[in-house]
């Protein structure tokens, strides 16, 4: 598949066009309008790919003029690196080497020391000139700018004997995928403030391809590391950078407070690279993530807050996160995602203007017994569903834990769901909320929404243990666990108990 890596393009296409008017305009558009228009975008993209390297799977194909971008066979000139701190070093006055063989641990460290001696004083900004960097893990300092400038690129070493290990993380007990030390992340940091990360659209490669292999033989005896983590941390900026291929989860932000993540890329093939989340906030408050084009491995966003009895115990949730403006897409997990982790709790999220498309789920919360903790003030507005096979998922039996001593009793709470301006085409199964007994879900409210199917079960809303609400009409039908209302209030039609009805979970 060809990656198109254009997100301000796309950014403006959700912003600026009505999802419900989309079929519309396409269907009044004159033929002769519509060929004219198809032959320009063809004659336009056929002189782009013959001057740009082909990504197929996410993987470059060939070389251009040494990975510069040209125009009719002119190089385009690089963009000058502005001075964003007071004091700006180059990474090859620490004798850094741009080859893609030299190693540059030693020049990385070395200019970070050096940022570390200003101080509080505007700090320091590092530039990572044009060239393929390669890299083990490094760690970043406060008041620092790392700025990767345009056809940069950071390379992770492959070996993970240079990796360093570190101990789990404390809400989490053991590693995510072992037990014991997890190895820790390409770039690192934690106890920081004033941090940011930003560039020309420089890249962070991961190398994750050895990983990813050994992993599914079962040749690591520790977690993966993440690509970029920030730990315990606060005042982060991430912008304008490609984070690609991680090892792991792709953006760890762990326990970090005032984080903005603004018009980042990121990419893994979309098969064969597992777990290999786009951003996962782990117990993080007042956090921005916007403008960004996610296609990897797993979720696109995963929202955390910790792992059962250790999640409980260590009790940081994740509050106040607002994510909007992003294409995503996950052909083996969801778009966007809540948990499973999220013992420490989950609030005050809200999701706007995502478009999901050749998704296997488009958003979805996840949780079980013995997790604890609770789900509560999740806000949807303007997801638009592009050929995904079930459109919203809340599931309550996502039973992997970290070991046998969770609490049985620990039952999460799950409350105050809001959908609107639900649109599509192309789905299987629009909604799938099943709840419990024992975590029942509450107060979910549908609104504005109409969705393309492709899939004629008989129970194409599917409903177990829900209570909630219909505003207005919807499509397709609700099942009946569901007040309805007309659009100025009036209860229309009651909610009624129902069967549980049955689910094809191989949707």
């Amino acid at each position: 598949m060809v990656e198109t890596l254009l997100p301000s393009r796309f950014q403006s296409h959700l912003q600026k066009l009505d999802p419900k008017r989309r079929l519309l305009t396409s269907t009044i558009a004159s033929h002769k309008t519509l060929l004219f228009a198809f032959l320009w975008i063809a004659a336009f993209a056929s002189v782009f790919l013959w001057q740009r390297p082909s990504y197929i799977g996410g993987y470059v194909v060939g070389p251009v003029a040494g990975g510069r971008f040209t125009v009719f066979g002119k190089v385009k000139p690089l963009q000058p690196v502005p001075r964003l701190r007071p004091a700006v070093f180059d990474l090859k006055e620490f004798g850094g080497v741009g080859d893609g063989v030299a190693v540059n641990t030693e020049a990385f460290e070395r200019a970070v020391v050096e940022i570390s001696k200003l101080g509080g004083g505007g700090g320091g900004q590092l530039n990572v000139p044009p060239g393929r960097w390669l890299t083990a893990p490094f760690n970043l300092t406060s008041h620092m700018t790392l700025f990767l400038a345009e056809d940069c690129e950071i390379l992770g070493v492959e070996d993970e004997k240079f990796w360093p290990l570190m101990p789990p993380l404390p809400s989490y007990g053991y590693g995510r995928e072992r037990p014991g030390p997890r190895y820790g992340s390409l770039i690192h940091g934690q106890n920081l403030k004033d941090v940011v990360i930003t560039g020309h659209n420089g890249t962070i490669n991961g190398q994750g391809q050895s990983w990813w292999k050994k992993h599914q033989r079962r040749l690591l005896n520790n977690t993966r590391g993440p690509l970029v983590q920030i730990m315990w941390s606060s005042d982060i900026v991430i912008a304008n950078v490609t984070l690609r291929d991680s090892p792991f989860w792709t953006l760890h932000p762990y326990d970090c407070k005032n984080v903005t993540i603004r018009n980042v890329t990121i990419l893994a093939p979309v098969t064969g690279a597992p777990n290999t989340d786009g951003i996962d906030p782990d117990s993080c408050e007042d956090m921005v993530i916007e403008d960004c084009y996610i296609s990897t491995g797993d979720d696109a966003i995963a929202i955390k807050s910790g792992w059962d009895q250790f999640g409980i115990a260590y009790g940081r949730p994740s509050t106040n996160i607002l994510i909007r403006n992003l294409i995503v897409r996950s052909v083996i997990s969801a778009g966007v995602s809540i948990g499973s982790e999220m013992s420490g709790g989950i609030s005050n999220v809200t999701i706007e203007n995502l478009l999901i498309w050749n998704s296997r789920r488009g958003v979805r919360i996840k949780t079980a017994q013995g997790r604890g903790g609770y789900i509560k003030n999740i806000t949807y507005k303007n997801v638009t569903l592009d050929n995904v096979r079930v459109g919203i998922v809340i599931k309550t039996d996502y039973n992997e834990h970290a070991d046998d001593n969770y609490d049985r009793k620990a039952y999460p709470t799950l409350s105050g769901f809001s959908f609107s301006g639900i649109h599509g085409q192309g789905v299987r199964v629009p909604v799938r909320i099943h709840g419990s007994e024992q975590i029942p879900v509450r107060n979910v409210t549908f609104r504005d929404m109409s969705v393309g199917l492709t899939y004629k079960k008989k129970h194409i809303f599917q409903c177990s243990f829900v209570k909630g609400r219909v505003i207005g009409s919807i499509f397709p039908r609700p099942c009946e666990n569901f007040d309805v209302y007309d659009e100025e209030g009036r209860l229309v039609k009651p909610a009624t108990e129902s069967t549980v009805p049955d689910i094809d979970y191989d949707i």
